[in-house]
């Protein structure tokens, strides 16, 4: 998230929380496609990270981007840490170590994600290497120990970074060495974001499974295909993971409303300052826990929405459903990764045949299969079945589900086109870590450095 939200509409009960995430449903032809996607800064001649301070640090980084695309600057403590563009432009941003962030427009068509990718990419290029600085596209750091990792001058991140070791084991690596794809969707009505809730939380880890991409950690192989799928399984875990309530047979915008009540807040910001409140909940604070402690204690609809951002389940809902299993990989899989999911999401055939196809994985089952996918990849079995197998179904769902959208390129090809790079690793079984540990074993002779040629942006 590029900027926290300043909003002062006072919060008086539940039903303003509900109503909030329900103005968010919007009709079928009005849907939305938003692409973010962050990427590891690195220096070519040595490999080491981009720190934030310096010529050819992150924030002058950001500041040749400003004075190239006129975007609003983003500043926090006299630091810039990202930019907002005009309306329907998106926002630059930086995550806790330095991890370069583009949140992408809101398209109607994967080709426009696509076009914005690319041109993002090529004017990072333009600005970074004359400094010597290339960007690499794995789902975590593979090379830099934590204490080697830089850290980013943003102001909820020192609240974070002291908060995480306190509620789990990986917080610290989540936040400074994993990055990752996302994209984000709308709903049209309740029972549509149910379904799509429901739908994207038993497939989560399927996306773990088909864009696993972190299989190294400071220099060698960790043992596994997804070490950001294994961080995620000891992150905060009061507000990380799958959603229970999810997996019932009823279930509404009030039930996901009632879980972020009763989850740890990170901050409140009042008058550009963060104030550290992860003492209390979000329902303590409505019932006036911060009162005495700072002079604006009621809270505002802009904490809630800030509240919200600070949740991290595998499926996270906003206004919108944000899809948040896939690690970062290749260039192809920035918009492969939207085009999975908006063809299983935006047409009503493919929910439904998603839908029936997932119906009998219950908590439990995704549950242990989300445990496995970190270790075993395609090979994670539920329901009988493998992850590569399943993979191959789910992905003949999307394509017909983007077939049916209709969207053509000025080539004539419709978005199931940005589907091929998972598609044939859906048909080999064989991942983007499975590949990297191959060639580890192989051509790189056991070096880790080649990763960053081969992978880089």
């Amino acid at each position: 998230m590029a900027r926290d939200t300043t909003d002062d509409t006072p919060l008086t009960s539940h039903q303003e929380l509900v109503d909030y995430i329900a103005g968010g449903c919007k009709p079928k032809e009005s849907f939305r496609i938003g692409t973010e996607h962050e990427k590891f800064g690195f220096y070519r001649h040595d490999l080491t990270p981009v720190p934030y301070e310096g010529e050819t640090g992150i924030g002058s980084i950001l500041s040749a981007m400003q004075a190239r695309l006129g975007w609003e600057p983003i500043i926090d403590g006299g630091h810039i840490i990202g930019l907002a563009g005009g309306s329907g432009e998106g926002a630059i941003s930086i995550e806790p170590g330095g991890q370069f962030e583009l949140s992408g427009a809101a398209f109607a068509s994967l080709h426009d994600t696509a076009e914005e990718t690319r041109h993002h990419l090529e004017l990072v290029a333009e600005i970074t290497q004359p400094m010597g600085i290339g960007f690499l596209g794995m789902g975590a750091s593979p090379l830099w120990s934590l204490a080697e990792t830089p850290v980013m001058p943003k102001s909820r991140y020192a609240i974070m970074t002291r908060y995480m070791p306190k509620v789990g084991t990986s917080g610290l690596d989540m936040m400074y060495r994993t990055s990752t794809i996302q994209v984000n969707l709308d709903f049209s009505s309740e029972e549509d974001m149910c379904r799509k809730l429901r739908v994207s939380m038993r497939l989560q880890a399927l996306a773990t499974a088909l864009f696993a991409a972190s299989p190294f950690t400071e220099g060698r192989p960790n043992g596994l295909l997804s070490w950001r799928g294994e961080i995620w399984r000891d992150t905060d875990n009061q507000r990380a993971g799958l959603l229970p309530f999810v997996f019932g047979k009823k279930f509404g915008f009030a039930d996901y409303v009632d879980w972020a009540l009763d989850v740890p807040m990170y901050f409140v910001m009042r008058n550009g300052r963060y104030h550290d409140c992860t003492h209390i909940t979000f329902r303590q604070f409505m019932q006036g826990a911060l009162k005495g402690e700072i002079e604006a204690w009621q809270p505002t609809m802009g904490d809630w929405t800030n509240h919200l951002g600070t949740l991290f389940p595998d499926v996270r809902m906003k206004r919108f459903l944000e899809m948040r299993g896939a690690d970062c990989g290749p260039i192809s899989h920035i918009t492969a990764l939207s085009a999975f999911w908006v063809g299983l999401l935006y047409d009503d055939a493919a929910l439904e045949a998603a839908d029936r196809l997932t119906a009998d994985w219950d908590y439990a089952a995704v549950s242990a299969f989300r445990s496995a996918v970190p270790v075993e990849g395609l090979k994670a079995r539920i329901a009988g079945r493998s992850a590569a197998e399943i993979a191959r179904d789910v992905l003949a769902i999307s394509r017909s589900g983007l077939v049916s959208r209709g969207r053509l390129d000025a080539q004539g090809r419709d978005e199931s086109c940005y589907l091929e790079p998972i598609e044939a690793i859906a048909a080999t079984g064989i991942s983007v870590a499975e590949t990297m540990l191959s060639r580890y074993a192989g051509d790189w002779g056991g070096r880790i450095e080649p990763v960053f040629t081969d992978y880089r942006y």
